[in-house]
């Protein structure tokens, strides 16, 4: 799973989290509205650093975005939760 490995390497090398959990839920959302079939089209990401104290949570959801980049266009949904 390509995307699941660029989404924790990316996350891991901008943020050094203490807690990184992702969690691949494409199977959720097979035959729906953005699946295009690779399994690899929605995850959800439990992020916890140091980098984002005193951040909003729109800073950091803004953050997060930023660090991966490319990522974006091949994810059909990013389910956050960062602290």
């Amino acid at each position: 799973m390509r995307a699941e490995f660029d989404l924790r390497q990316r996350l891991t090398e901008a943020f050094q989290p203490e807690l990184l959990e992702i969690e691949n839920e494409s199977h959720k959302h097979a035959g729906h509205s953005g699946d295009d079939g690779s399994g690899e089209s929605h995850f959800r990401v439990m992020i916890r650093a140091a980098a984002f104290a005193g951040l909003s949570r729109v800073a950091r959801h803004r953050a997060v975005h930023a660090a991966i980049g490319d990522l974006n266009t091949r994810i059909h949904a990013l389910a956050l939760d960062v602290a």
